[in-house]
């Protein structure tokens, strides 16, 4: 399954669409998640943003042993893209680790 987050943006074609972050965490504790792209802003900050999913899956992969699945940024918001981007590569060493 691919996983889309966003609030705003037409969802791909075969992409399953979430729009809040614990819609996302949902599907990838299912563990059939092979591909997310997330947007950080989703309208609602107090709901959470794409950042949130990292964190949690950060944080899946250091105590549980999770493995992710691909993971991609699309939020046009540039300074939380970089943060995101940053938080995948610490992901990524982790998992690598």
């Amino acid at each position: 399954m691919r996983v889309y987050l966003d609030d705003e943006r037409e969802t791909p074609d075969g992409w399953v669409r979430v729009y809040w972050p614990d819609e996302a965490i949902v599907l990838l504790k299912e563990g059939n998640v092979a591909e997310i792209s997330l947007d950080h802003d989703l309208g609602d900050d107090e709901r959470g943003t794409g950042y949130d999913v990292l964190l949690w899956i950060e944080e899946a992969v250091a105590l549980e042993g999770f493995r992710p699945p691909l993971m991609k940024v699309h939020s046009a918001n540039s300074s939380a893209r970089q943060k995101m981007i940053a938080a995948i590569e610490s992901i990524q060493k982790r998992v690598e680790g």
